[in-house]
């Protein structure tokens, strides 16, 4: 059976600098890959993670539970889709799966806006965009059109490209691992943005290079080697991810 909802397309997506939000849970690794039906089928659902900027400090555990109910809802929706394979009409997916998931994630979409809003004095717009999820194969990812959020740290700011695009499904063995070592990406970024607005002016044309870009590659490339090990020990492991380690300033 083929759905016929708007397809999402296959494109490894790559968010660039999504600072603060993206490595609060593994929900855009989850979200965008969870393997469904035996025939390779799976409900696939866009990350609001790219479309968050910079999350108030007082708002983001609410903001990483709601991401994380999210997370668990697509799980479910699933295992929903793997249970029933077969059952129904034509519509079935429809209205028993993706509509229920659709109500379920325009919830706790909302909550994350109530919550950025409650502190921040303004809602993010257009959250609501990533309620509608569709059936698609597992493997696919969503294709990220809106323009990459950048935490902006005085004039000039480090944008580093995320891995998470690039890792197809995370193992439940290994997602405390990853999610660890992308929040360490996360806080490298911060710490480099935060020396950037520290040594304005100083040395040399070189400086930034020498002393900021090139320490945080070589972080950056160790971290990325760690989520290659940890899923590379109970599944297949990812390569290429050092391709992520290299930032700019923009």
């Amino acid at each position: 059976m083929r759905h016929t909802r708007p397809q999402f397309g296959r494109k490894r997506a790559v968010v660039i600098g999504a600072v603060g939000v993206a490595a609060m849970v593994v929900t855009a690794v989850a979200a965008l890959a969870t393997a469904g039906g035996g025939d390779g089928q799976a409900i696939v659902c866009p990350s609001p993670v790219g479309a968050l900027s910079a999350v108030p400090d007082a708002a983001k555990t609410e903001v990483a539970r709601e991401l994380a109910n999210l997370d668990k809802q697509l799980g479910e929706a699933n295992e929903r889709l793997a249970r029933s394979e077969g059952e129904g009409g034509p519509n079935f997916v429809d209205n028993a799966i993706l509509g229920p998931l659709a109500s379920k994630r325009t919830a706790a979409l909302d909550r994350i806006g109530i919550a950025i809003g409650r502190v921040a004095g303004q809602r993010p717009d257009g959250l609501e965009d990533f309620a509608e999820c569709a059936l698609g194969e597992a493997g696919d990812v969503v294709e990220v059109t809106s323009p990459p959020v950048v935490e902006e740290v005085g004039e000039q700011v480090i944008e580093c490209p995320s891995p998470v695009g690039a890792l197809a499904e995370v193992p439940a063995a290994a997602q405390d691992e990853v999610a660890r070592e992308l929040a360490n990406l996360d806080e490298q970024v911060e710490e480099a943005n935060e020396r950037l607005v520290e040594t304005e002016g100083q040395g040399g044309p070189n400086f930034v290079d020498n002393a900021i870009l090139g320490p945080l590659a070589s972080k950056r490339t160790a971290a990325l080697n760690r989520i290659e090990t940890a899923i590379g020990r109970v599944a297949e492991k990812p390569e290429g991810l050092e391709r992520f380690a290299e930032c700019s300033v923009a």
